[in-house]
Order: C-alpha cells, then sequence, then structure tokens
C-alpha cells in the first residue's frame, strides 16, 4: 500500500519544532565550509569531487532501497534544505519531492537541475516542469504518484538524465560555478577539479565508443529506461516494446498481449542483453528474467543510486564493463 508522500504544507507543519529547535545550533557555525544538499548520492558523490575540502555534502537518497519517485520527504530533509548554500536536484519530475522542500523553506539557495543541462530537455519540456513556486502543481504531483497514478515525470523525456555523460559534464561545470559565487577564493580549486572530472568522464566516452565500434546495432532490453542514454551512446538498440517500459516505469501491469510480445522477441533472440533495475521489480520483470536465462540471454542490474564505496566514474566504468561482458568482449 502506497503511503501518501508529505507536501509542502504538511513538512511544514510537521518541521516547526525541529526547524525551531536546530537553527539556533549548528547553522550558525563559521567553519567557512559551503553546505550543498543533493537529492540523490550520485550528484553529492559529484559535489564531493568538485568541492573537496570546501564542501559538506548532504544525500537525501542514499541507499537503494529509498525511491526517488515515492519517497517521503521529512522535516530533517527540511531542515538540510534549509541550511543548505547550494542544492543540487534531478528534476524532470524524478525528485519532486526536492520542489516541494524548496518551496516549504522558502530558501534562496542556488538550486541546480541536472536535466535542464541535458541536451535532451527541450523549452517545451520546461513548459511542463513543476516550477518551484508552483505549489498546487507540486501538490497534485505528490498526490497523483501516492494514488498510483505514475511517476511525475516529463511526458517524453527520459529523466535518467544521471547516465547521460555529457550532463554530468554540464552539472560538475556549473557546480564549480556555483561555489565560486559562494566562495570566490576558492575558485581555481572548483574549476580545477570540475575540468579533472570532465576529463575521467571523457575516458568513459571512449570506452563507450570502443563498445560501440566493436557491437553498434546490437539489440538489447531493457525493463525501465533508466540506462537508455548510456547504451544509446554505446550504440546498442532498445527493443523493448514502448508499452512495456513505460508500464514497469509507471508502476502499472503490462498489458498481457504486450507482455507476451515482449517475451516473444526474447524468445526469438532479438537481443543480446537483458537490462533490469535493480531497485524495482514486478511480476512482468520477472517473467523478462525467466525468459531471457531460458534463451541464454545475460542480465545486468543497472542501480538508481551510486553503489557504497564508489566514485560516480568508478560506477559508470563498471556498467560499460559489465555490457562490454555480456556482449562478449
Amino acid at each position: 500500500m502506497l503511503r501518501r508522500p508529505l507536501t509542502a504544507t504538511a513538512l511544514g507543519a510537521a518541521s516547526v519544532l525541529l526547524l525551531a529547535g536546530c537553527a539556533a545550533s549548528g547553522a550558525d557555525a563559521a567553519d567557512g565550509r559551503i553546505d550543498v544538499l543533493a537529492s540523490t548520492n550520485v550528484y553529492g558523490q559529484i559535489a564531493e569531487v568538485v568541492g573537496g575540502d570546501h564542501v559538506d555534502v548532504t544525500s537525501i537518497i542514499h541507499s537503494a532501497a529509498q525511491d526517488p519517485h515515492s519517497y517521503e520527504a521529512s522535516a530533517r530533509d527540511q531542515l538540510a534544505v534549509s541550511r543548505a548554500d547550494l542544492i543540487v536536484e534531478n528534476g524532470g519530475g524524478y525528485d519532486a519531492f526536492v520542489d516541494a522542500l524548496i518551496q516549504a523553506t522558502g530558501t534562496d539557495a542556488p538550486v541546480i537541475t541536472a536535466a535542464e543541462l541535458s541536451p535532451h530537455w527541450s523549452g517545451d519540456a520546461h513548459d511542463t516542469h513543476a516550477t518551484h513556486g508552483d505549489a498546487a502543481q507540486e501538490e497534485t504531483a505528490h498526490d497523483d504518484a501516492a494514488d498510483g497514478h505514475g511517476h511525475d515525470h516529463v511526458e517524453g523525456f527520459n529523466e535518467h538524465v544521471w547516465y547521460d555523460l555529457h550532463t554530468t559534464s554540464a552539472v560538475a561545470d556549473e557546480i564549480a560555478h556555483q561555489l565560486s559565487e559562494i566562495d570566490p577564493g576558492g575558485a581555481d580549486g572548483y574549476s580545477t577539479r570540475a575540468s579533472d572530472f570532465t576529463a575521467s568522464v571523457e575516458s568513459l566516452e571512449a570506452s563507450l565508443a570502443q563498445l560501440a565500434a566493436t557491437h553498434g546495432g546490437t539489440d538489447i532490453f531493457v525493463t525501465e529506461p533508466v540506462p537508455l542514454y548510456l547504451t544509446e551512446e554505446a550504440g546498442l538498440v532498445n527493443t523493448t516494446p514502448d508499452a512495456f517500459s513505460e508500464a514497469v516505469e509507471e508502476g502499472q501491469d503490462v498489458p498481457p498481449a504486450t507482455l507476451l510480445e515482449a517475451l516473444g522477441l526474447l524468445r526469438a533472440g532479438h537481443a543480446k542483453a537483458v537490462i533490469v533495475n535493480s531497485q524495482t521489480g514486478g511480476v512482468e520483470t520477472d517473467a523478462v528474467i525467466a525468459e531471457a536465462k531460458d534463451a541464454g540471454i545475460p542480465v545486468l542490474e543497472f542501480s538508481e543510486v551510486l553503489p557504497d564505496g564508489l566514485t560516480y566514474v568508478e560506477w559508470m566504468q563498471q556498467n560499460i564493463d559489465a555490457l562490454t561482458r555480456a556482449l562478449g568482449s
């Protein structure tokens, strides 16, 4: 049973005592460090790389057990947002709870929205995105998700932009820019670390180019659109019926005819690898996994959060290596 996430109004009421009790303590400590609030540990880790010793980073979503689409923000999360000097979110409807927290706190901290730095983002998509100031739209989005009407994503836009290497480089650059505005004395260091991050991402792009040269045009099957930016750059072709991946992402039942179509594709060997979301599942996903294993098709798990002990670059390299092995080196 889905529980209704806290709206901005409910958050404000729930957190009055917490904010009152804590605002006079650590928030006033003049330690010279910058507080960065990230919606997920993916962006938190990038902020740590760029900020170095100058930042303290709090990532709200930091475990595979947490689902950003249905995350219920707490009063403690609101306190973290109220204290943040810089906020980094995904956007595109993926982590709408951050927008609610921003609206509830009235913070004037700069907000970096990764989706809006994506080369795939458009002005039309932005028009349909819930803005920070539109409380009614945000509350409706939260209610729809809680009632099982699907994720608050932008129609026609794949919000999983951290799998797009160009976007994460742009995020690192924007983090460096915003930190430099807050702390001009550290500007050179922020710029250098962002450049180093971009260089590391370019090595990932080289790995993808090599994968594309060897396996470009190869068919794959993905139960959700999570990894598509990465697989598309590798030249791989997604053969999943749209109705299948859309239903799984929305948490809805896959139409029986669509499930039969998907299983038939796997049975016929039209996909050389299957990619599932390690954080979600269901009867239809289990059926795909079973069919793939029966057909001898490798099944890979990609996640939506950064695994413990890995940097962003290490994580993406692991995903690329896993694809390379699955497709036969």
